[in-house]
């Protein structure tokens, strides 16, 4: 087994071209040898050829025929996922070159969840700008389902939010943060606002903002509501934006899901109030994943230590 496995890195390290990766992804992408050559500007033959020399340096199988097309093996997919993240992080070697010639004191491209995108998140930010004030940072919001393939495949450094409670966590590094609660909101407006002791009873009657259908908190949400007589909400509005959710909350009487952390500004200043409820499910820990600590450049280290200063002082 060692022997074959270096017989194949050596083939690798002198025999592979980014070429014969880039047909690869595109082959993947694609389902069609065809179009992925012609989109490489190469014949049909030529990248055939070049898939079957691929399959003899690895000594596996990468395709596999179908009436419509070719579809990744289990090998394919493998490699497909590792050659994205090599082009990822030739990308990003090129981004950050960029960033040092213009100044820039590193690149760190982080993602980021409704749980941590209002308080530590912009404290972090914060943070690392204090130490590396020519820092170039990008932010992309959205959801475990959406962010963990990108931070698998290198186009994210870190993630930073609600960490996943079973999916990606054998392929990724995980730090815990602290630990945060979900709690119910309402519009200053609302009938149960300032309303003491609420039962599930009250709040039956009245719309809910939901967390979308593949996060964890939406599965507890949903399981609760089965137990509590099958009830159906009379209005259910699946969102992750806080801005509009915060907006619907003020215009209408609905009832929101969120984390404590994110909504403790507004409910100090009185845009959003608490309901006096408390919520039977949502416990989880905030932290930050990334792949490993190898695959941090030094800015993706300094923003790690400063999400770390954030959290200690809250």
């Amino acid at each position: 087994m060692i022997a074959k496995h270096s017989r194949i890195v050596d083939r690798a390290l002198t025999r592979l071209k980014l070429r014969q990766l880039r047909l690869l992804v595109a082959v993947g992408r694609q389902g069609n040898i065809q179009n992925a050559a012609r989109d490489l500007g190469i014949s049909q033959p030529a990248a055939t050829k070049m898939i079957q020399d691929l399959e003899l340096d690895f000594e596996v199988k990468l395709f596999s025929r179908t009436n419509r097309g070719v579809i990744p093996t289990v090998f394919g997919e493998t490699l497909i996922r590792h050659g994205k993240l090599i082009f990822a992080q030739v990308s990003n070697a090129a981004q950050e070159l960029d960033d040092l010639n213009e100044g820039n004191s590193g690149r760190v491209v982080i993602g980021t969840l409704l749980a941590a995108s209002t308080g530590l998140l912009p404290e972090a930010i914060d943070n690392l700008l204090t130490d590396r004030p020519k820092v170039a940072i990008k932010i992309t919001e959205g959801t475990n389902e959406v962010l963990m393939p990108s931070l698998l495949s290198g186009e994210i450094d870190l993630v930073v939010g609600r960490l996943p409670a079973h999916r990606f966590r054998d392929k990724i590094t995980q730090e815990t943060l602290f630990d945060d609660r979900i709690q119910a909101v309402v519009g200053p407006q609302h009938p149960l606002a300032g309303k003491k002791a609420v039962t599930f009873e009250d709040t039956t009657p009245y719309g809910w903002i939901l967390p979308p259908l593949e996060t964890t908190l939406r599965r507890q949400v949903d399981h609760f509501f089965v137990s509590q007589n099958q009830y159906i909400p009379p209005v259910s509005i699946e969102s992750v934006s806080y801005l509009a959710n915060r907006a619907l909350l003020q215009a209408r009487d609905l009832i929101g899901l969120m984390p404590a952390e994110v909504v403790a500004h507004d409910v100090e200043r009185g845009n959003m109030c608490d309901l006096d409820w408390s919520v039977p499910f949502g416990w989880g820990p905030v932290g930050v994943s990334y792949r490993s600590d190898t695959s941090l450049s030094p800015a993706g280290h300094a923003f790690k230590r400063a999400l770390h200063q954030a959290a200690e002082r809250r």
